[in-house]
């Protein structure tokens, strides 16, 4: 193998190009127009445009025309389609994973459970035999996408009918799969790797309990809550399950354990890197991509199951372009100021940077940080750590609520379960702190410059300086010669490249800030703090009058109402689609349709009004 194409984007990409490279491999990169100048674009050797990520025929064509010998699918986009695996095999071009055949039986859940059956795998029932709750669930593909659970029969149309839309969107394939849903279930998975030569092996097990309709938000190695006769079974499971079915490549076999009885089920298998490997490389040692390349390649592991072991405990957060305070609604924009932490114990894998676009066209994760420490307990504080030192403004992330999430007592005491997320309210970071020091600084900058936009600089003749009122959401008044904000004790440490330390109150505190005469941000704790001055917001649409804006960019994918059509409150008015997730667009109250701006099929922007309708008058 001489030259790799990686058929990704974005920080798998960039992941996979950089033990490519230290292996002395060519790398080709694939771009869409979108990409033109990514970052994955820029660090491989040479590039080739594609029209879509998904379009089978023009990837096999660019692993071809520039003389690739093997691909690698990353995860998500082709890295599943055994459609992809044929048609490269069919180039002479080597795919690093497993074949079409392997791909086709355990890439699909459905299949993959009859599969489990047969290697004595114990399996969730499914079908008649599944009382509600029940999880409806697309047989073709992952990452939460195409899941609803249902609750009783009313619902499953409904639910059905959604899960559906948003399989074919996202795999191509709408086939869904009904199994009995467990309420107080943790995640558990277990890292297989499996050559040419009969070597069949576990990297032992993450679990990715944290995670939000059954998105993942967190996952660490090894799992927490399972004792070593469980963690035997679960990894022995997996290795039976890879080499009944002759694996060959990285896997991953993903397992449902019951809290209250301590049973494990399989859930089913990914045929693919996964996006939390790092953990796993973080305790083994190993880099699962090295050993993805060689297996490829024709070579034997050169490791037996004796060799692999666990050193310490790693967990990893994924940044997402999304406002988790805000209802988890997608993120779009342009980054301005990025600041990614670093550290001995930490690992960052990403590829955004500075001035990058981030649009709603694909997956919206940015990059994950990973911490690695003795134990989960000095990992836990290491990953809260280097999330307090994740700065991103220009456009909202979910920094903050990782960083929230991770400090939390229900993660420290491992008390959260698949569904915890899904119910539970976690405190965003309290913005005092933020609106001082946006404060300050913009009280600084006026004194420096009389032209400054957020207020007068204080000059008395003869007195000392008059507090600055400094024009935020809300006025704020700073006294920079007795040293208060809105007469909080205020002193700055210092200032450089807008990172600011100061002492406010008696907390001391470090963050990024970034005011100019257009914005004012501040990044703390990693959350992501705006601060518009109040005449900024004059002309913004009100929604609280009945009018429904879209709370995203995206697609408009369902109008379901006309005007003057009488509606209930929470009745769907429309759906729209966002990075590949499905909004339900809801009326605010009983009434009546008044306006329908919504056409399916069209692009909206974020604000734009859909809908608009009037309360029905209430009898006295």
């Amino acid at each position: 193998m001489r030259t790799l194409l990686i058929a990704n984007r974005g920080e798998i990409a960039l992941r996979v190009m950089r033990t490519a490279s230290r292996l002395g491999l060519r790398t080709v990169a694939v771009f869409t127009d979108l990409d033109a100048t990514a970052p994955h674009v820029r660090a491989a050797d040479t590039a080739v445009r594609v029209p879509s990520y998904l379009d089978i025929d023009a990837v096999v064509a660019a692993a071809v025309s520039s003389g690739a010998d093997a691909v690698h699918p990353g995860y998500g986009f082709l890295s599943e389609r055994s459609a992809f695996a044929a048609a490269l095999e069919a180039a002479g071009v080597t795919l690093v994973g497993p074949s079409a055949v392997v791909m086709d039986q355990m890439g699909r859940k459905d299949a993959a459970r009859e599969i489990a059956v047969a290697a004595g795998v114990p399996v969730v029932p499914t079908g008649d035999d599944a009382p509600f709750p029940v999880l409806v669930k697309a047989a073709a593909g992952g990452g939460g996408k195409g899941m609803r659970i249902v609750r009783s029969a009313a619902e499953m149309d409904e639910a059905v009918a959604a899960a559906k839309r948003e399989a074919l969107s996202a795999f191509g394939d709408d086939t869904m799969l009904v199994e009995k849903y467990v309420e107080h279930g943790r995640h558990i998975e277990v890292q297989v790797i499996g050559d040419h030569h009969g070597t069949v092996l576990h990297l032992f097990e993450r679990d990715c309990s944290t995670q939000r309709r059954h998105q993942k938000v967190l996952e660490e190695a090894p799992a927490p809550t399972i004792d070593a006769a469980t963690r035997a079974r679960i990894t022995q499971a997996a290795v039976d399950l890879a080499a009944h079915v002759g694996y060959v490549n990285a896997g991953t076999v993903e397992f449902l354990l019951d809290a209250e009885t301590g049973e494990f089920y399989f859930l089913e298998m990914n045929t693919r890197l996964q996006v939390e490997h790092p953990v796993t490389e973080a305790v083994t040692g190993l880099d699962l991509v090295e050993l993805q390349l060689r297996v490829a390649a024709g070579e034997p592991l050169g490791l037996t199951q004796s060799d692999v072991t666990l050193t310490g405990h790693a967990i990893e957060a994924r940044v997402y372009a999304e406002d988790s305070f805000g209802g988890f609604l997608p993120q779009a924009g342009t980054a301005s100021i990025v600041r990614w932490p670093s550290g001995p114990a930490v690992r960052v894998d990403h590829a955004l940077e500075p001035d990058q676009v981030v649009s709603t066209s694909y997956d919206p994760m940015l990059g994950k940080v990973i911490a690695h420490g003795p134990d989960r307990e000095s990992a836990r504080h290491a990953l809260v750590a280097a999330l307090d030192a994740t700065a991103i403004l220009g456009l909202t992330t979910n920094a903050g609520f990782l960083r929230a999430l991770v400090a939390s007592d229900e993660f420290r005491d491992t008390t959260i379960d698949t569904a915890w997320l899904d119910t539970a309210v976690v405190t965003p970071p309290d913005d005092t702190v933020p609106r001082a020091l946006v404060a300050w600084v913009s009280a600084l900058l006026t004194s420096l410059d009389r032209g400054h936009a957020f207020g007068s600089d204080g000059f008395r003749l003869g007195a000392p300086p008059a507090p600055t009122l400094v024009e935020l959401d809300r006025d704020v008044y700073v006294d920079r010669y007795a040293g208060t904000v809105d007469g909080v004790p205020f002193r700055q440490l210092s200032a450089a490249d807008h990172v600011v330390e100061a002492v406010v109150g008696d907390q001391t505190v470090r963050a990024v800030v970034n005011v100019q005469r257009d914005v004012l941000e501040v990044a703390w704790h990693g959350q992501r703090f705006v601060f518009t001055p109040t005449d900024r917001l004059a002309g913004v649409v009100q929604v609280g009058d009945g009018t429904l804006v879209a709370p995203m960019p995206g697609t408009v994918l369902e109008v379901r109402v006309a005007e003057g059509d009488v509606v209930e409150e929470g009745q769907v008015l429309g759906t729209m689609e966002a990075m590949k997730m499905e909004l339900s667009l809801k009326a605010p109250f009983a009434g009546t349709v008044v306006e329908v701006d919504a056409v399916a099929g069209t692009q909206v922007p974020i604000d734009a009004p859909l809908f608009v309708v009037e309360a029905a008058e209430v009898s006295a």
